[in-house]
């Protein structure tokens, strides 16, 4: 089976608020998925259906090819966007404690957290309370008790938060090594440039309906708008410019260069060739810039949410 969570058709109400309305998601073995979607879209509603948090009122849930049931929660690693660590708890002590919880012995359980205690350089953090550990360092215990017991679904909701910019690409590394391993990630955010890095697959969802969904490079090709971002140096770039706007939709662009020269995004129309474009551009002077716009997560996320 090439799926290994799939959610199919699932409803919630809040007495009248319908949190979700006949969402279904497939979330192929072995990838990074994006789950996203404004504040109030529904997506913490659908993970905490995936965790069995909250039960739906129609539709289902499978993993690994059977219906979710209760002795699934080992097999799920969920860390949720509003942490849940005990302050007043050692860091070593809690965090044996709630590897139990996930089925792990004591003795397996200490094994697997001085590895990664020493992986993340954290081992001196052992015998420290929380709440006298910042915000990040506690960010990070979060993260290795989620990981600690191997499951074959992870669920991140705004895992970089809190981190600074050495933290959080620490932790991306942690996610991209844990998937080649052989995890399944589900990766909640909206932080859209860490969707550009990480994930391989997405779904949006807004006002309770998953509005888009699939590989992350077939969206984009889907909303890519056949403009191409041009520098060129010429003689005389106004006479150039007027005779590029008589031949093609044109605009100016904005990206930074070293040297004077004529910067535009130059759309094509249906037929038309980029091989022909950027002939006629050699032709008319010196290219120093030809990139295909390429629309961003961002991008997407927005017109997708104002079309909806």
């Amino acid at each position: 089976m090439n799926n290994l969570l799939e959610v199919n058709n699932v409803s919630k109400y809040f007495g009248d608020f319908k949190a979700l309305n006949d969402v279904s998601i497939t979330i192929p073995r072995g990838s990074i998925f994006g789950l996203l979607g404004p504040n109030g879209a529904g997506k913490t509603t659908l993970i905490r259906v995936i965790n069995q948090i909250t039960m739906p009122d129609s539709g289902s849930v499978s993993l690994d090819g059977e219906p979710l049931h209760q002795n699934h929660v080992m097999d799920i690693g969920y860390l949720p966007e509003e942490r849940g660590l005990y302050k007043s708890m050692k860091v070593g002590e809690q965090a044996i404690y709630l590897a139990q919880l996930k089925g792990l012995s004591k003795t397996e359980a200490k094994k697997r957290l001085k590895y990664w205690f020493e992986r993340l350089e954290i081992g001196d953090w052992w015998n420290k309370k929380i709440q006298e550990l910042s915000k990040g360092m506690a960010q990070k215990i979060q993260f290795v008790v989620t990981v600690l017991h191997e499951p074959k679904l992870l669920i991140f909701d705004e895992p970089f938060s809190g981190f600074d910019p050495i933290n959080a690409n620490l932790i991306k590394d942690e996610i991209l090594r844990l998937r080649e391993n052989g995890a399944t990630v589900i990766f909640s955010t909206h932080r859209m440039e860490s969707v550009e890095e990480l994930c391989d697959d997405i779904a949006l969802i807004n006002k309770s309906n998953k509005i888009l969904d699939g590989k992350l490079v077939d969206v984009k090709r889907q909303y890519k708008i056949n403009t191409y971002e041009v520098g060129i140096r010429a003689k005389n770039q106004s006479i150039l410019e007027k005779d590029l706007s008589e031949r093609f939709s044109i605009s100016k662009a904005n990206f930074k260069t070293l040297e004077d020269e004529l910067k535009l995004n130059i759309k094509l129309k249906q037929g038309e060739k980029p091989n022909e474009l950027l002939s006629y551009l050699t032709s008319k002077g010196e290219v120093s810039h030809f990139v295909e716009l390429i629309p961003s997560v961002n991008d997407i996320f927005i017109q997708a949410v104002k079309n909806n």
